[in-house]
């Protein structure tokens, strides 16, 4: 039976009561469950003796408050889905139970973090790593499970647990994509089928451009407002706007030279 515990005490109890001496998985997320984060829990499944999941809205990695307003999720459809699978506990705190110091204190990061996401997203992730660290300071889990889809985000918690020594194995899952390529995301749900349909040639256009000037182009041409589209550590990593939606996406850049070989 799924439990949801909304206090860091008794998540540590349940920890240390009946999930004491077991492996425990964690998946963090913010809500809006879609099938990509499900797939992170049947990995945890599989791999651990129990797995648990935080439900919890991030504010302070929001830099645009009505983009944490308009957010989509739906707390008991979620609780649903993860019930479902056979999840065994569910952490729901609220702002107050997470940040008692009212974000006085947070963790700060002075490379990564301040290009492409970190420079269009002031303070985002100092939200982000800040969170991260608490939820696996209070989780003690044995391995946490993180999509591929945030790149730049899978590439601090990592740097952070092992600049901090902590004792949990950070496990990257492959970006979880729909039939026509665009990578699933809980914002997705904003968007229009018009703009479903426009959202997948994102994906497209940045797989297929021989440089990220040449994918810029095409996306302001499809009708994209480009952020940014570059080359980074051997991934070609994006954000662009549609319909007032804020998407991103990456992939590895021989995916990029295999794709315009093959137009070749």
């Amino acid at each position: 039976m799924l439990q949801v515990i909304k206090t860091a005490s008794a998540f540590r109890d349940w920890r240390n009561g009946a999930a004491g001496g077991k492996t425990l998985g964690f998946i963090p997320t913010m809500g809006g469950l879609h099938a990509a984060h499900l797939s992170l829990a049947q990995r945890s499944l599989a791999e651990n003796d129990l797995t648990a999941v935080s439900i919890y809205l991030n504010r302070t990695q929001f830099n645009n408050p009505e983009d944490f307003e308009k957010y989509p999720a739906d707390f008991q459809e979620d609780l649903a889905a993860l019930e479902e699978l056979g999840v065994q506990a569910v952490f729901a705190p609220t702002y107050e139970e997470m940040y008692p110091d009212d974000y006085r204190y947070r963790i700060t990061e002075s490379e990564i973090s301040t290009v492409l996401e970190g420079e269009h997203r002031p303070g985002h992730f100092d939200g982000v790593m800040t969170v991260v660290m608490k939820l696996l300071c209070i989780a003690d889990a044995t391995r946490a499970y993180f999509g591929e889809k945030d790149w730049q985000q899978l590439q601090l918690v990592r740097g952070m647990v092992e600049a901090f020594f902590l004792p949990v194995e950070i496990v990257p899952c492959p970006t979880g994509r729909t039939e026509s390529g665009l990578a699933m995301s809980s914002r997705n749900r904003r968007l229009s089928p018009q703009g479903l349909e426009l959202a997948a040639r994102f994906n497209q256009a940045m797989r297929a451009a021989e440089t990220p000037q040449d994918a810029t182009r095409e996306l302001e041409t499809l009708g994209f407002e480009v952020e940014y589209v570059a080359d980074l550590e051997g991934r070609r990593l994006g954000a662009v706007v549609l319909e007032g939606v804020r998407l991103i996406d990456n992939m590895d850049l021989a995916e990029t030279a295999a794709a315009v070989a093959s137009k070749a």
